[in-house]
């Protein structure tokens, strides 16, 4: 981020919702058809006026387009409905978010220009969801540690709200979890459709998270996302009390990714001003604070990706982290990262007292 004034957002702008993500191509392969979830989805998209294709073997195939954009650009207006491998049914920790994580999916449809997902997944972005749900969801139930509250994270992946009115997964996933007893379904979003899942009955056994960020990195950076202000009214929506008419859900916070914009205590003060007028009665409520990282392999499908992105992704102005296993990641400088966590601890202990804070990276 380049510009060193705060840019003024007119009404209209920020209260731009997301727009429903309507793929122009979806897929199935047969394997997913021969599952009763499968067809369920099949069905829910036929409703919307989009005629899927039934692929001819379970391989997704002509993938990629002449250059690396017009592959990113098919692959973004692709949905594809397979099978998750059995090696999705071995799930790994997913420390600090949670214990566990879990994919009804693996994609979004959202063009964050510092997208996790980059360098992550391999091949074209392609959203695939997952039509043998009802085992992946069995399968957590292994999992439980008995005597232990056991979470589970299911948007490591994937933005499960921004395809839900294509899939119903999460849905499904909330009605799961609401019947196991000391265990809790974790998902967070950048959209904002969260009117159906307000009437379901979870218990207290789901925290929806809405991400969060100052508003020019949101305009700037998050495309085909909701706007800050829709991502507020939705994270009350979703916490208010059922007899407000709202969801009754625990809730999260998401801050990320953090960055030192010009004029970052400015910018993230006032959004800290309007989590708390989003927020203005006593709910269940948390927070995690994720501050930008990049690895090279990441900055290399991003800048292919958005090759005019304004995102700063300098070696020089990062500090360079090895992992065990010899990966590398590029960091704020220790300085750098203690004033920025110093400062939205602070802000979090005096506006959100009641409020957890569940890790600073």
């Amino acid at each position: 981020m380049t510009n060193t004034q705060t840019e003024t957002i007119s009404p209209a702008a920020a209260a731009k919702t997301a727009r429903l993500w309507m793929p122009k191509r979806v897929l199935f392969t047969p394997a997913a058809l021969d599952e009763p979830f499968g067809r369920q989805i099949h069905k829910r998209i036929s409703s919307l006026g989009i005629e899927p294709v039934v692929l001819p073997s379970n391989r997704l195939t002509n993938l990629r387009g002449a250059d690396e954009r017009e592959t990113y650009r098919n692959a973004k207006n692709t949905l594809a409905v397979v099978t998750a491998p059995p090696g999705a049914l071995r799930l790994q920790p997913i420390p600090p978010s949670a214990d566990w994580q879990f994919h009804l999916a693996e994609g979004c449809p959202a063009h964050c220009q510092y997208c996790y997902l980059a360098g992550s997944l391999q091949g074209p972005p392609v959203t695939r969801v997952f039509a043998n749900l009802p085992a992946i969801l069995e399968n957590t139930i292994r999992y439980e540690q008995p005597g232990r509250f056991t979470t589970f994270e299911a948007s490591c992946y994937t933005d499960p709200l921004g395809i839900e009115h294509l899939t119903g997964s999460l849905e499904a996933s909330i009605r799961h979890f609401r019947q196991r007893e000391n265990t809790q379904l974790r998902w967070v979003t950048k959209f904002d459709h969260v009117e159906p899942l307000l009437g379901l009955p979870h218990h207290g056994r789901v925290r929806p998270r809405l991400s969060l960020n100052a508003e020019i990195v949101t305009r700037r950076l998050e495309g085909g996302t909701a706007s800050l202000s829709s991502r507020l009214a939705a994270l009350r929506k979703l916490a208010l009390p059922t007899v407000l008419g709202g969801g009754g859900y625990p809730v999260g916070v998401v801050l990320a990714p953090i960055m030192p914009i010009p004029g970052w205590q400015e910018a993230y003060t006032q959004l800290f001003d309007q989590i708390g007028q989003a927020l203005d009665f006593p709910c269940d409520l948390t927070f995690e604070l994720i501050s930008h990282r990049f690895t090279p392999g990441s900055k290399e499908v991003l800048t292919g990706w958005y090759p005019n992105t304004s995102l700063e992704m300098d070696e020089a102005r990062r500090v360079k982290k090895t992992n065990k296993f010899g990966g590398v990641k590029y960091v704020y400088p220790g300085d750098q990262m203690r004033a920025l966590r110093q400062f939205f601890e602070a802000k979090i202990a005096s506006r959100f007292p009641d409020a957890r804070v569940l890790y600073w990276t």
